[in-house]
């Protein structure tokens, strides 16, 4: 299972790390979020949901 948001389905994205001689490598930013149990149609269930999810009150916690 990748940590990608059972909500709204943000991941990880990619790109490059530039220093300040602009040499370039690459780099991955990993996303906000948490292992929580929320109800999935009428069952809890244990997903990864994002952090801005959680605090928007997009889901209901069990």
């Amino acid at each position: 299972m990748s940590r990608k948001c059972y909500v709204t389905g943000k991941g990880p994205k990619t790109g490059n790390k530039r220093s300040h001689a602009l040499n370039k490598s690459k780099k991955s930013w990993g996303v906000n979020v948490q292992k929580v149990r929320i109800l999935v149609d009428g069952k809890p269930k244990r997903v990864y949901v994002s952090a801005r999810a959680l605090k928007s009150g997009k889901i209901e916690r069990v």
